[in-house]
């Protein structure tokens, strides 16, 4: 590893911390430390990065704003990869919007809502970044990110810069073709169309008010823990199994809701994905109905 520390440290491709902590990197507040992160300044400084970590087959993760994940305990071997500040820009050009990979999709949400542009309203309540969002082809409220998309600047694992198209993506339910191929999207273009500002703004709130009402904010979670199986909703047979307040160490299926799990301030990954584990044979016996994690794990959690 120091080689490949010393290369990144002279080829100034941004921040390099060492035994980098990651538990404050999520929303979770779960994690332990990283061998290397790297935090780069602009998409130069990235790609060369990843062109440096694939010239020495040092594994690498990437991270944007930390939901959506849980690293284990011992932390992610390797090199972290954080997408910062270079990558919160956002600019309009008519109905495109071109925003920046660690942008926070909230914050698109609302900037495209002054604008006067309709189409992002569904993501008023989706926590992450811009990239998480079109690696998983976020949604809510019967859209998501294939609905808007028309294309992403990508840098993949060899350090090459491509634009892929909204088909080249491949969208499906929550997935896409970056996660068998992977890279890290730099920039995202979303065609959405002219709207009513009065409109906008206020069908933002009513889904705000909305998961005010029924959602943990406040508090450390990843937000859905478990993907909805076709024709049932997740959050609804974990309730109805009478799962709401199951606890396993520092971590709790949520009260206010049940695809939800909080932690109440010391809990461990372990915990987590114990509880994760007997949610999902709970459900199983119950209904018959496997509950995929929407979660995504990075680490050694054996």
């Amino acid at each position: 590893m120091q080689e490949i520390i010393s290369e990144l440290q002279s080829a100034q491709v941004g921040e390099v911390r060492l035994n980098e902590p990651l538990a404050p990197h999520t929303t979770w507040k779960i994690g332990g430390p990283a061998d290397v992160l790297v935090v780069p300044g602009s998409k130069e400084q990235l790609a060369q990065t990843v062109k440096l970590l694939h010239k020495h087959r040092v594994p690498w993760f990437v991270l944007g704003r930390g939901s959506n994940l849980l690293v284990a305990d011992t932390g992610i071997r390797g090199v972290v990869v954080k997408l910062g500040q270079a990558f919160e820009q956002v600019r309009f050009e008519g109905n495109l919007v071109y925003a920046g990979g660690g942008l926070s999709f909230i914050k698109l949400c609302v900037l495209t809502g002054k604008e006067g542009l309709t189409g992002l309203e569904f993501a008023g309540g989706i926590p992450g970044s811009v990239g998480g969002a079109v690696y998983m082809n976020a949604g809510a409220h019967g859209s998501d990110v294939s609905r808007i998309l028309k294309q992403a600047e990508v840098v993949l694992d060899n350090g090459e810069r491509v634009v892929l198209q909204k088909e080249d993506l491949q969208y499906a339910y929550r997935h896409s073709v970056l996660h068998r191929q992977p890279g890290i999207v730099t920039e995202a273009v979303f065609e959405l169309q002219p709207g009513d500002r009065k409109e906008i703004g206020a069908a933002m709130a009513a889904y705000k008010d909305r998961r005010m009402r029924t959602q943990p904010l406040q508090l450390a979670t990843a937000g859905s823990t478990f993907r909805n199986p076709e024709g049932h909703h997740a959050a609804k047979l974990i309730e109805e199994a009478g799962l709401k307040g199951l606890t396993v160490g520092g971590a709790t299926v949520s009260t206010q809701h049940a695809n939800f799990i909080i932690n109440t301030g010391e809990a461990t990954a372990k915990d987590v994905l114990t509880l994760i584990e007997k949610i999902q044979a709970i459900v199983q016996e119950k209904y018959g109905i496997t509950l995929v994690p929407e979660v995504l794990v990075a680490g050694d959690t054996d």
